[in-house]
């Protein structure tokens, strides 16, 4: 296996700063040793003679470099070894991750790490992780765009199918004006409402909206809201019943909010029952603003209830109005204010869709 330069400077500065200190504990074992060894006699001046050495003084024998060669040695090579070991435990899980950003530069998003990065609980285990969880949402959120961008085109080419027919129409039967214009402009409508939906979708995604800091009145939204699905509501001969506090204040983009709530309350009306009841809660609980909006249609089955946030997801029982939008626009509103929406099958039938942001203090 080849081994990388980070490895060699690993590997060069561990062995050096170990080889000087098996090179200062062995100076200093020699050092030590020699300190005890005889002396020379300082010469004493005998009285009325010349200075004179004492007698018998054994000769001081001459250093040998060998004792302090044999610690130095034995401390290079066990030094060399942890050094070389030390040096590919830090340096293998580098590699690793390099390769693995490597991959997935080069479009393999489905590239893990798994054990690679070693066993047990440490810094370097732990980044292994992170990796997994970076790449898995990487992937997700690529897949997503994929999956937004084939339902986009599947959408927009059955009114633009249909534009091209109408326009044919008309040139071939100009008597029938009035009804082939009328058609058109229904469906460039329809176009329109969907990139305007798409637009808003994307300027949530990428976080370019303003004024989220502003002090808004959540309760005159619910009223206004309420008031205008009213009007729906009625055509399917369906009330609304509404159980809110006053005030309820939170900070944030009053007009993103208003279309968050106006989204699930037409959700709740488009497949409400006939004649039945829709019930809106409003109320402050523990610093927390929860709003909630009760049906009475089919439901949605239990695996379903997270896929119905996404772009272009609609139930089984979907009528041919809407694109399966204004979930997953109700949700990057919510998302974007720091909140949380959830939806739960009621236990006597319907639907329950669970807003919660937090109240303004």
């Amino acid at each position: 296996m080849k081994t990388s330069r980070l490895f060699w400077k690993f590997f060069i500065i561990l062995w050096l700063a170990q080889f000087a200190t098996a090179l200062g504990v062995g100076v200093l074992i020699w050092t030590h040793r020699h300190e005890d060894r005889p002396r020379l006699h300082e010469f004493r001046e005998a009285p009325g003679g010349p200075e004179a050495s004492p007698p018998h003084q054994p000769p001081v024998p001459p250093r040998s470099i060998l004792p302090p060669l044999m610690p130095v040695a034995v401390g290079s090579v066990v030094s060399l070894l942890f050094a070389w070991w030390l040096a590919g435990y830090f340096a293998r899980p580098i590699r690793t991750l390099h390769e693995a950003f490597e991959a997935e530069a080069n479009g393999k998003l489905d590239t893990r790490i798994g054990t690679r990065m070693g066993s047990g609980q440490n810094e370097l285990v732990a980044l292994g992780q992170d990796f997994d969880r970076m790449a898995e949402r990487l992937q997700q959120l690529v897949e997503s765009q994929r999956r937004l961008l084939h339902d986009v085109s599947h959408e927009l080419r059955s009114p633009l199918a249909r534009l091209q027919a109408a326009a044919d129409l008309l040139q071939q039967q100009p008597e029938r004006a009035q009804e082939f214009i009328e058609r058109i402009q229904r469906d460039t409508g329809r176009i329109d409402t969907l990139v305007g939906e798409l637009l808003t979708l994307a300027r949530l995604d990428a976080g370019t909206t303003d004024g989220l800091d502003e002090s808004v009145d959540f309760g005159e939204i619910v009223a206004d809201v309420i008031d205008d699905a009213s009007l729906e509501a009625a055509a399917k001969a369906c009330s609304i019943t509404t159980d809110a506090d006053d005030p309820l204040f939170v900070r944030g983009n009053r007009e993103l909010l208003h279309r968050a709530l106006e989204n699930v309350v037409r959700n709740a009306v488009q497949y409400t029952a006939h004649s039945s009841n829709i019930d809106v809660f409003a109320h402050t609980l523990g610093g927390r603003l929860v709003v909630a909006v009760g049906d009475r249609g089919p439901g949605v089955p239990e695996g379903d209830l997270e896929a119905m946030f996404e772009p272009f997801c609609r139930g089984s029982a979907h009528t041919p109005s809407g694109y399966g939008l204004g979930l997953a626009i109700a949700r990057r509103v919510i998302l974007t204010h720091h909140g949380r929406i959830t939806a739960a099958n009621r236990p006597d039938g319907g639907l329950l869709v669970t807003i919660d942001l937090p109240a303004a203090k």
